[in-house]
């Protein structure tokens, strides 16, 4: 599979205003409507750039074939394990004609608590009118297929002295709209007999990405006067459909913000950072 190590891939696509309005409104943020010119906030390029393969050509998780740019892992269950972004210069606005170049950067076996599992991180280079808007990379795990009667380990507690936090009941709705907007066939989102029966999953997983986003949405919006210039997360327990939890941030002394999502029992599901331009 380290064959696959360097592999490129190019993508062009429109900053169109619609995905951005729909992302409004799925979010149920208070921002005006999307004009062209906007600049695009952060994390809101995962609108665009969007794979779409062929109905003929998906595997029985819901996702592209394996083996064309991602590589052909046999292990049955993928997930989003975190990512890491700097922005560059002007961000991606709307109107713009982008681009979005991604390198494999590691093939990476590991065995743990669960068995064998893969590691894949793929650099994310996106370009606009103003040139480089930012570098992102993202971190894929590939596990072994769930064993009967097999018990997630509890998360340890989250932090909780956040200066700013808000609580999200993830409903069926919102997983389903957050899959379309990104174009997401992955069916732990939405198809409630594969992720309990095949994967081996309680309910419907609320997405990676969609946490991630609601992590710099908040550290961003505490924030109003200040430009991003770093942000990572990295998911360290599944969260569910229906079952509530929160998002929280804490700022720091140094001015950068420690962000993360706590479950219903205030166990760490997810944590991050963002830090700020000076």
């Amino acid at each position: 599979m380290r064959d696959w190590v360097g592999r490129t891939q190019t993508v062009e696509d429109f900053v169109a205003p619609w995905p951005a309005r729909a992302l409004i409104a799925t979010l149920d943020a208070p921002d005006p409507e999307p004009r062209m010119g906007d600049a695009l906030p952060p994390l809101w390029h995962w609108l665009y750039f969007l794979e779409a393969a062929p109905a003929s050509k998906i595997g029985p998780d819901g996702h592209g074939e394996r083996g064309e740019f991602l590589p052909p892992i046999a292990l049955p269950r993928r997930m989003w394990a975190g990512s890491r972004f700097t922005f560059h210069g002007e961000p991606l606005k709307i109107g713009d004609t982008a681009r979005r170049v991604s390198q494999i950067k590691s093939v990476e076996p590991k065995t743990g608590s669960t068995g064998s599992m893969v590691f894949v991180t793929v650099g994310h280079t996106l370009s606009g009118a103003g040139g480089t808007a930012l570098l992102e990379e993202h971190d894929i795990v590939y596990r072994e297929a769930a064993r009967p009667g097999e018990a997630a380990r509890e998360p340890k507690p989250a932090p909780t002295d956040a200066t700013v936090s808000k609580t999200v009941v993830p409903d069926p709705v919102l997983l389903f709209r957050f899959s379309s907007l990104t174009f997401n066939g992955h069916r732990i989102h939405y198809d409630q007999p594969y992720v309990t029966g095949t994967e081996g999953y309680p309910g419907l997983i609320v997405h990676g990405p969609l946490l991630g986003l609601l992590q710099i949405e908040l550290a961003r919006r505490s924030n109003p006067d200040r430009t991003p210039a770093t942000f990572e997360f990295r998911a360290l327990s599944p969260l569910f459909a229906g079952v509530p939890f929160t998002v929280a941030a804490r700022h720091e002394a140094d001015g950068s913000v420690t962000t993360w999502i706590a479950n219903a029992k205030g166990g760490l599901a997810q944590q991050g950072k963002a830090t700020f331009r000076v």
